[in-house]
């Protein structure tokens, strides 16, 4: 393994794709790198993660701009993390009025926000493009607790809480009317799951929640946009296979006295023959490993991650000690 982040030698430009999803529902995806929903009502603009940087973020409003001057009064946070949050500055100047978030995501980001901005930044620069025009930390303005639902000129969308799982605040977007589901970081597809602040024994449970939206199109939170019902069950069912899996193994290191070195092994066993080739695997699978090894051992709530932390982490893996 590298002495550095496996992220930090990405520097590869990533194309990003402008997708209509349905009548009012479009996805901006980039080649595994995180994705973005856009809702588009009569009347107004609702974002589903704000892109990491508010440079970042002007592309995706350039691409919005190319078909409508409508007003973007809606952000919503699927979760606290600093890649899917920190553009948000950028949609003041359109027009918007709430950034909303679970009682979750705001108290992660009481907690650990401050911390994960660095951690993040430092672990995956790429992402961060122009991280100087960053004005600080993302604060909602409306939280909620299960669930709200918006009236966009009489498009109902759901915003709601379906369990904890890639975090304990995860929010997904589900528009009934079209059928379509924005998941955030809760589905993956054909990129690894992140788990470093995950509840890994509820995730299972919140995915078969969403299975019961009967969603014929979603969003994931990286990976491309599934389009019809059979895409969306794979999606799920890949992102159920590479939880259960990693949960399992670390189940098992556990069990049998393994440390760090020795589950990372143990894990990779059973995980490189599915998932090696996909994207940002080998970014995360340090950070899922310790948080699955924690968890297995009974620490609920995940440890916060430092920039400190995360060099700790590393370092120790290449360790021949």
């Amino acid at each position: 393994m590298n002495s550095q982040f496996a992220s930090v030698a990405d520097l590869e430009e990533k194309t990003t794709t402008f997708v209509q999803l349905s009548e009012h529902c479009w996805g901006y995806t980039a080649e595994g790198d995180p994705n973005t929903g856009v809702i588009i009502g009569e009347e107004s603009v609702l974002i589903v993660d704000t892109l990491a940087t508010p440079v970042m973020a002007a592309r995706l409003i350039a691409e919005i701009r190319r078909l409508t001057d409508k007003p973007i009064k809606y952000v919503v946070l699927s979760h606290y993390h600093a890649v899917r949050v920190l553009g948000a500055s950028a949609y003041r100047a359109e027009g918007l009025q709430e950034i909303i978030a679970s009682q979750g995501t705001y108290e992660l980001i009481v907690e650990r926000g401050a911390q994960d901005m660095r951690s993040e930044y430092e672990r995956f620069p790429r992402l961060f493009q122009a991280f100087e025009s960053i004005p600080g930390l993302t604060w909602p303005t409306l939280l909620f607790k299960e669930e709200i639902t918006l009236s966009m000129s009489g498009l109902e969308v759901h915003v709601l809480h379906p369990g904890a799982g890639h975090t304990r605040g995860d929010t997904v977007v589900w528009v009934p009317a079209e059928k379509v589901l924005f998941s955030g970081d809760l589905v993956e597809c054909d990129a690894a799951c992140y788990t470093g602040d995950a509840q890994l024994a509820d995730w299972p449970t919140t995915l078969a929640a969403l299975r019961e939206f009967g969603a014929e199109k979603l969003l994931p939170g990286r990976g491309p946009a599934l389009t019809t019902p059979a895409e969306v069950a794979r999606g799920l069912d890949y992102t159920a296979d590479f939880v259960t899996t990693l949960y399992a193994c670390a189940r098992e290191a556990v069990a049998a006295g393994m440390n760090l070195r020795q589950a990372m092994a143990h894990t990779r066993r059973a995980m490189d023959p599915k998932f090696a080739q996909v994207f940002i695997y080998e970014h995360c699978l340090p950070f899922d490993v310790v948080r699955a090894i924690d968890e297995a051992s009974g620490i609920r709530h995940p440890r916060i991650w430092t920039a400190e932390r995360d060099q700790e982490m590393w370092h120790g893996l290449q360790s021949t000690d």
